[in-house]
């Protein structure tokens, strides 16, 4: 069954802050095998202008998708997780995220498009600090497979 397309616009609350970690950023970046030493090292993070180490553009990742975890467990939406799979990820920053700050997100559904079957949910995650300044905005697009025929 198709999703509702008057979810369309639909804004859930911001989630309770996640405090952004110098280890946590050291671990992600050592994760994804990102050597920069601006995801390590505060001095060279300092020597590029930024006050403390920053994290990788990925990094954001973790706490947008789990934010888009409001919208997925919504019973009033009815999507089936388990049938979705990820479909894309994108990112857009007004600075980097780093270390020491507080990040809330804000989901937005954003479209709820029908193709072939699946119902394709993009899910805008919109990323401030502590201060209520924009740091980025993550759209997450998730793909709820078609029930197979009996």
């Amino acid at each position: 069954m198709a999703l509702d397309q008057s979810f369309v616009g639909r804004t859930y609350p911001p989630t309770d802050p996640y405090e952004v970690g110098r280890e946590k950023i050291r671990e992600f970046a050592e994760a994804v095998g990102d050597a920069n030493p601006a995801y390590t090292d505060p001095e060279a993070a300092k020597a590029l202008g930024h006050s403390d180490v920053i994290a990788p553009p990925t990094f954001v990742f973790a706490i947008s998708f789990k934010a888009a975890g409001q919208v997925v467990a919504d019973p009033q939406l009815g999507l089936d997780y388990s049938r979705v799979v990820h479909g894309d990820q994108k990112f857009a920053y007004s600075r980097p995220v780093q270390a020491g700050d507080r990040l809330t997100v804000t989901s937005t559904i954003e479209s709820i498009k029908s193709l072939a079957g699946n119902d394709v949910l993009e899910i805008r995650g919109e990323v401030h600090d502590e201060a209520g300044e924009h740091v980025v905005t993550a759209w997450t697009k998730l793909v709820a497979r078609a029930a197979e025929e009996a």
